[in-house]
């Protein structure tokens, strides 16, 4: 009697704890979609205000004029045209000046520039082509008599290197960064730099040197950061190679905010040498990469700054795409990132149906994919950046002592700082927030990788938003300092990482998503952003093509 007795109060007990346990997930899950339904009233009642200021600002670009009309093309057909003697190198490196003079007034994002220098040495290559060169010369420079620019932090010689900070203001690259150096000898020409925010840090173009860099969309609102003059650059049709790198979205964001395909490749592959003062020894979640208007440049491209590490990354592999399977996160449940806007909803929504139709059986047909990881982005990327050689307040000083965030912020506040509150809130995010726990953050991180690459295999893909909305206007940011995680989660997992421009929303700026692969299957993230380029349209320009 007392034994049935002692199994039903213990059978109770169970009952209770679970029932217990079920209240809880119920009463925890109430609470987080109240918490995100705050957080989209007030990003609302954020875009609302700010909107008041800089929609009155707004600034559209220069049409682009028919003399200018070869800069529509792309990377690679230039260079063919250039070969094929169609067309000359002076005649694009003089148009991508004339460009860059016209869109550069509204847009802020050319720091520095050798526009003589380019002209000479494109008028160099014109006579050599002219004289006849051997097809070897050209295979071993595909891209011989085409301009590019790239970010300032990424050295060239002889030009400005500040990264955005104003101790630096007089300081001059004394040689190429590797990722420069390779593009000279594939045969492109550099022609400009352009503005980056301070060490390459934050999610918007700004610095107390040059200013803030503005979106060709749409002058009012961010490029996104830290290659967002170069994203502005690309989208406005001022240059036809944009070199950029990617830490935490940093090729990325700019992509996505001024609707440019880019890939982030697996990290290790690519030269980090000259880029931001970096040795390029150390190892490092971050990636040289390209935004462009055409997807089909960017695996000629990424080769070229992968160097001896090309062939690993299997950039023009094969891809049949019947066989790949599909995997999509609708959104990520962490907490400190702004919700998921419904047209970037929407928009995953029709990814997701045209791939749905398109799959050859219903096994192929995209699947939901969600890992905790996800709840914990943030955190995540921020525990990793402390395994970074760079240290962000002794760079901010030139590597002159250390910038202290709580001695920053009053001088801000007193107009006497020399750096933006951007700066000032990451030094105090290093300096005074706790730290991340270690173990749990390795742990996680492991289980993560694990998870997404076993899920991925070598024929997976997984589609994923790219941010909680398009861009926003100027200093919005400072309100959502974590909402770059969409991207850094990537950096984290040292993943390959396209990004895939999808149209314009009915404000007129550019949306889209990430697709992401395996490490070393970058060419599946390729492939699958060709195909969403010819389902949905590409790049979408933000200014009228003159006939």
């Amino acid at each position: 009697m007392c034994t049935n007795t002692v199994k039903r109060e213990t059978s109770q007990v169970h009952r209770n704890r679970k029932a217990n346990k079920i209240f809880q997930g119920m009463a925890s899950a109430v609470l987080i979609q109240a918490f995100f339904a705050f957080r989209r009233c007030l990003d609302m009642f954020v875009d609302f205000i700010f909107g008041l200021y800089w929609e009155s600002k707004r600034q559209p670009i220069p049409d682009l004029l028919p003399r200018h009309r070869m800069l529509t093309e792309s990377a690679v057909t230039l260079a063919t045209r250039i070969r094929n003697k169609e067309l000359t190198s002076e005649e694009l490196v003089q148009a991508c000046i004339e460009r860059i003079k016209l869109v550069n007034p509204i847009l802020n994002a050319v720091t520095d520039e050798r526009f003589e220098d380019a002209l000479k040495e494109a008028r160099d290559i014109d006579k050599k082509i002219a004289e006849g060169l051997p097809k070897e010369y050209f295979d071993k420079r595909p891209f011989l008599g085409v301009p590019f620019t790239t970010k300032e932090s990424n050295a060239i010689s002889g030009m400005l290197n500040t990264l955005g900070i104003l101790s630096r203001r007089h300081t001059r690259a004394e040689n190429d960064a590797e990722s420069v150096r390779l593009m000279r000898a594939a045969g492109a020409i550099p022609v400009a730099v352009t503005n980056v925010p301070e060490i390459n840090k934050w999610q918007e173009c700004r610095n107390m040197l040059f200013g803030t860099t503005c979106n060709p969309y749409h002058s009012g609102r961010t490029t996104g950061g830290s290659s967002g003059g170069e994203g502005a650059l690309c989208a406005a049709f001022a240059t036809p190679i944009s070199l950029c790198s990617d830490i935490g979205g940093s090729t990325r964001m700019p992509a996505f905010f001024c609707g440019l395909f880019a890939l982030n490749p697996t990290a290790g592959h690519t030269s980090l040498k000259g880029l931001a003062l970096r040795s390029g020894l150390e190892p490092s979640m971050a990636a040289v990469g390209f935004v462009s208007r055409h997807c089909s440049d960017l695996a000629p491209l990424t080769a070229v700054v992968a160097g001896d590490q090309a062939p690993l990354l299997n950039l023009h592999a094969h891809v049949d795409l019947n066989t790949i399977n599909y995997y999509y996160v609708e959104t990520a449940g962490d907490l400190r990132v702004s919700p998921i806007s419904s047209e970037l909803r929407q928009a995953m929504n029709k990814v997701v149906a045209k791939l749905t139709e398109l799959a050859p059986s219903t096994d192929k047909a995209p699947k939901p994919y969600y890992h905790k990881g996800f709840n914990y982005m943030f955190a995540l990327w921020r525990y990793w950046m402390t395994k970074e050689t760079d240290k962000f307040p002794k760079m901010l000083a030139n590597n002159r002592g250390e910038v202290k965030g709580l001695v920053e912020l009053p001088k801000k506040l007193l107009g006497m700082s020399q750096f933006t509150m951007a700066a000032i809130l990451k030094l105090l995010d290093e300096q005074v927030m706790p730290q991340v726990n270690a173990e749990w953050a390795e742990q996680l991180t492991k289980e993560f990788s694990d998870d997404i690459i076993s899920r991925l295999g070598e024929r997976g893909v997984l589609l994923f938003p790219s941010a909680p909305a398009a861009a926003p206007h100027h200093a919005t940011l400072l309100l959502r300092p974590f909402n770059f995680s969409y991207w850094g989660v990537f950096n984290v997992l040292r993943l390959p990482a396209a990004q895939v421009p999808l149209g314009l929303n009915s404000k007129g700026l550019p949306i889209g998503i990430q697709v992401v692969a395996g490490p070393r299957q970058d060419a599946l993230c390729l492939a699958v952003a060709k195909l969403l380029e010819r389902e949905f349209g590409g790049y979408v320009p933000p200014c009228k093509i003159l006939e």
